[in-house]
């Protein structure tokens, strides 16, 4: 109980250290990671790595959570670059959205129809009903997007006002309205609708959301025209192709050879097995979610075989935690919380993960990292995708030590992990609850 004499100790114990005071005054003014970054970490950082893929222009998911689309195209434009000899191209990132946004719709929507007979309180429903359409995704659910509806080059489907803004009243509106159209799906199979019936108002309902796709993203290609010059200034012109057929030719992703690798320490997920996530996707007809749970070694080598290739890694990890943003520095020490709060951060990544504490949060590309004489990793150069006014001109310098802790997934082309992992893939997976954290969304903005 808080009772006077106990927080008449709390004060008496605070006054007692003048660097409390002294802390107190800098957070107040500066906030708490300001005040707490340790210079000689940061010094520590140099942005020098021995291994570097190609990459392109710096990219701005601005104020959405689309960083898993993003991070995929990035890693995808590499080998457009080279295909077409050009010093730098961007797949649009709008379209990729309609389509998801579209297939999220109708995933969840499916899923209340799949669900009627459960309670109206009950866990499954209340989880459906939380984010029907958010922004974020995974590696997987991008993956059937492409295969599906393949890509385009930014300028066939550029940014309009609410790409760039999905998180204030795009969301909020499209949301409300898959809400109701889940409420009205309940009410009718509660007066005895059948499934055809369910099925037929839910193509109905659809119509809605793609309309208001339309008037928010514009109007997806069926096909289009592209021109542009090479390095060389010549002229190119590609004409009457369709976004499959252009991700095809240039895309350079074989998305039918991927394989995801997850660190999952916790004790319900044994390594060297496989893993889904209940009611996690978007298009609902194409490949589920499905990921190996390796350690982190392992995630690490894969990464560093395909960084060494040229290929750069799609990974998710939560970059919520122990980042300098403006700095672009990801380390374990970069903030001085025993000096400025009195205590650091002791939890394992296990208990981080089963506390609620940590989780995938963000999608970027690991473009290129740091060994050392044994060929083991000291920092790994991350290309990210909010601009390049924050971090190093866009890019981040990542300790190897923070990949340990805060690094969730990767996925690579499976010639780049061992033969006995691409076995070990070919398992059935494992049905995880639809709020575990590793059915978590990189979604930060």
């Amino acid at each position: 109980m808080l009772t006077k004499e106990l927080l008449k100790k709390y004060k008496d114990q605070f006054n007692a250290n003048p660097a409390n005071l002294a802390s107190a005054h800098a957070i107040a003014e500066n906030g708490i990671n300001k005040s707490s970054i340790d210079l000689e970490v940061k010094r520590q950082h140099t942005f020098s790595f021995s291994e570097e893929t190609k990459h392109g222009e710096i990219t701005n998911q601005k104020r959405s959570g689309r960083c898993w689309m993003f991070s995929a195209l990035n890693t995808a434009r590499v080998h457009t670059m080279s295909e077409m000899n050009v010093e730098n191209f961007e797949f649009s990132q709008n379209y990729p959205l309609f389509w998801d946004k579209l297939e999220k719709s109708n995933y969840f929507l499916t899923s209340i129809i799949e669900t009627v007979e459960e309670p109206q309180d009950s866990r499954l429903i209340w989880h459906l009903l939380q984010a029907p359409i958010e922004d974020g995704g995974q590696w997987e659910m991008f993956a059937g997007l492409l295969h599906k509806y393949g890509a385009v080059p930014k300028s066939i489907m550029p940014e309009t006002f609410h790409s760039s803004n999905t998180i204030s009243e795009m969301n909020n509106i499209l949301t409300d309205k898959l809400r109701e159209f889940a409420s009205v799906l309940r009410k009718m199979y509660q007066n005895g609708a059948t499934t055809e019936e369910l099925e037929a108002k839910r193509d109905e309902q659809l119509y809605f959301v793609y309309q208001y796709l339309v008037k928010t993203l514009g109007p997806v290609p069926e096909k289009f025209d592209y021109a542009y010059r090479d390095k060389d200034d010549n002229f190119h012109k590609i004409e009457g192709i369709t976004p499959q057929e252009f991700f095809q030719q240039y895309g350079g992703i074989d998305v039918e050879h991927m394989v995801s690798l997850i660190n999952a320490p916790t004790a319900d997920k044994p390594y060297h097995k496989t893993y889904t996530v209940q009611y996690l996707g978007s298009a609902a007809e194409e490949r589920p979610v499905k990921y190996l749970n390796v350690e982190i070694d392992e995630i690490k080598q894969a990464a560093i075989r395909a960084i060494k290739d040229g290929k750069p890694v799609w990974f998710g990890c939560d970059v919520t935690k122990l980042t300098e943003r403006d700095s672009g520095i990801m380390d374990m020490n970069i903030f001085a919380y025993k000096d400025t709060l009195g205590e650091t951060f002791e939890m394992t990544k296990a208990e981080r993960l089963d506390y609620s504490v940590s989780m995938l949060t963000h999608a970027m590309v690991l473009s290129g990292v740091d060994l050392d004489e044994n060929g083991q990793p000291l920092t790994w150069k991350v290309e990210n995708s909010w601009g390049d006014k924050v971090g190093h001109k866009g890019f981040y310098s990542m300790s190897d030590e923070w990949f340990d802790e805060y690094t969730y997934q990767i996925t690579v082309p499976e010639k780049y992990v061992t033969e006995e992992e691409l076995k070990e893939y070919g398992q059935e997976p494992i049905q995880l609850k639809p709020w575990d954290p590793m059915g978590a969304l990189a979604w930060n903005k």
